[in-house]
């Protein structure tokens, strides 16, 4: 049964407008289908782009600086970009700003694969994230409004497989056209995948927005939400090459939460706020934004020190290295429904530590590899991982968008989405700093342990960037016995560091596992709770 309760203190709102249903217009199910179009797009071209990196480099002549910006320049303006979008949708239309965000992806995709120049890409590359960000909480944010609440954590299952898959897909299909076509084709890619979007989507959705428009536009929490957001996640990610005491990584991130401070501060005080604050009395809602956080740090940290392991330590290709990770792209095929149906039965309280537990078991078996481990023993790991992350992320989305009111359904999308990029962010960020600190402390012993000479070692030091990458630093005048001892060296320091990482982030879920469980009302406190929020309880 769906429990609604309001709050004699619940502000005075106009009744949202939902789809009126025309033939197919409004059938949730073919809506379903529109948004899946927009979001495989989006998340293939999030993971398809690190294969593609090397390619770009070589062919226009970029810097390692440079290539980072073509990754950090999508990523800000993704991360600055989410609940704005959100809002937009909201007030003005979910249709139409989720249509505007297709075309403009697809006409910058174009963009950048006809760029002649680095600095072009990373234009238009900011240009890209932010289209990412006006269409990723709309696709949330119509499936909010078009179905029922009994039906909603399935379809967010589903919306999870798709997210997950298109991401786990994303380096076998980028590493087949680098292979085999030119890198530009990466982004071309997104060309029919838009217009097949856009196509199907004007056809069968339907408008639906909460707003009446008379609100004034809450322009002031634009910008600082965005200064905000931009700074925060500048200094997470580069925090691993300044380092993360330097003053530049510090003052970044003190900058971007002081102004974050300032706009929660601010929205309070505003009738139309860009992000109501009251959303946050609903401890379920603000425990689910922490928990996506945690659960894409996972994903996308882990994705990151797989491929930099199978790649550049095992020496698998970029093609061989996204089909040994299919297991974990078939393994989240089935958790996200599955995840969304348990979400359904038991809440997301259940759900979501469950979820965590399996990621955090992937984790720790991969205490386990060594340099030259066997295919057996990382494919349970990678299934681990794929059921873990895909049963967490409809629960996230349910403990969410289905504690919000549906007024606000874009909003919470979008904050679900600027969640899930900062994850990211800290992830890949993060866990390459700890395993260059492990590196650092390891790596002189790993190769005189592997016979290279203590003054070739103390040389070798100095390589401990490329080593955290997973790269031995061999060079031609070195004779094939130094070759192989330096290469079995940096392969155990790069693997004494992965150790370090699956630690720290195997501890950190099952810390998330135990807050989820604290934080996330059961079903009985949410049916009774009177607190002056809008409460949404999901369908038994």
């Amino acid at each position: 049964m769906v429990s609604i309760s309001m709050g004699n203190s619940a502000p005075a709102t106009a009744a949202p407008e939902q789809p009126k249903s025309v033939g197919r217009r409004g059938n949730p199910w073919l809506a379903l289908i529109a948004v899946s179009f927009g979001l495989l797009m989006v998340q293939l071209d999030g993971s398809v782009v690190a294969i593609a990196n090397p390619a770009i480099g070589k062919d226009l002549g970029a810097s390692t600086a440079e290539l980072q910006w073509v990754t950090n320049s999508y990523l800000l303006a993704l991360a600055a970009s989410m609940i704005l979008g959100g809002k937009l949708g909201d007030r003005f239309g979910r249709r139409f700003y989720y249509l505007l965000g297709v075309g403009g992806f697809v006409v910058t995709s174009v963009a950048i694969g006809l760029a002649s120049s680095v600095e072009g890409v990373i234009v238009f590359r900011a240009l890209q994230g932010l289209c990412g960000g006006i269409l990723m909480p709309n696709t949330l944010g119509i499936l909010r409004a078009v179905f029922p609440p009994k039906k909603f954590a399935l379809a967010v299952g589903i919306w999870g497989m798709v997210s997950a898959v298109s991401t786990s897909l994303g380096p076998i299909i980028g590493g087949l056209l680098v292979e085999h076509v030119d890198w530009t084709w990466v982004f071309y890619l997104n060309a029919p995948i838009g217009v097949v979007a856009l196509l199907f989507s004007m056809a069968v959705l339907a408008e639906s927005k909460s707003s009446s428009g008379r609100e004034r536009f809450d322009i002031a929490g634009v910008v600082l939400l965005a200064a905000g957001l931009l700074a925060l996640v500048f200094g997470i990610v580069k925090g691993e090459t300044w380092g993360w005491s330097s003053v530049g990584t510090l003052g970044s991130i003190a900058l971007g939460l002081v102004l974050l401070v300032l706009f929660c501060r601010y929205e309070t005080r505003q009738e139309h706020p860009l992000l109501p604050m009251r959303l946050f009395r609903n401890r379920s809602l603000t425990t689910g934004a922490v928990m996506t956080l945690l659960n894409f740090f996972v994903m996308l940290g882990g994705i990151f020190f797989i491929m930099l392991y199978l790649q550049n330590v095992r020496g698998y290709t970029p093609v061989e290295a996204g089909i040994s990770t299919l297991p974990m792209s078939i393994a989240s095929l089935f958790a996200s429904p599955m995840g969304s149906q348990l979400t359904t039965r038991f809440g997301p309280r259940v759900t979501i530590p469950l979820g965590l537990v399996l990621s955090a078991a992937a984790m720790f078996s991969m205490l386990t590899w060594t340099v030259d481990s066997s295919y057996a023993t990382m494919w349970p790991a990678y299934v681990a991982m794929g059921l873990g992350v895909g049963i967490v992320l409809p629960a996230t989305a349910a403990a969410i968008i289905g504690n919000a009111p549906v007024r606000d359904g874009g909003v919470a999308s979008g904050l679900q989405s600027t969640m899930l990029q900062i994850g990211g962010a800290l992830g890949t960020s993060v866990l390459v700093t700890v395993i260059a600190g492990k590196v650092g402390s390891s790596l002189f012993g790993e190769l005189t342990r592997a016979g290279v000479p203590v003054s070739v070692a103390h040389e070798l030091e100095q390589a401990e960037d490329a080593v955290t990458m997973g790269i031995a630093p061999v060079s031609s005048d070195m004779t094939a016995q130094l070759k192989a001892a330096v290469v079995e060296g940096s392969g155990q320091a790069f693997v004494s560091g992965l150790h370090s990482a699956v630690t720290v982030t195997g501890i950190l879920c099952l810390i998330g596992a135990v807050v989820a469980v604290v934080g996330i009302r059961s079903r009985a406190e949410e049916a009774k709770a009177g607190d002056g929020d809008v409460v949404v309880v999901a369908a038994h």
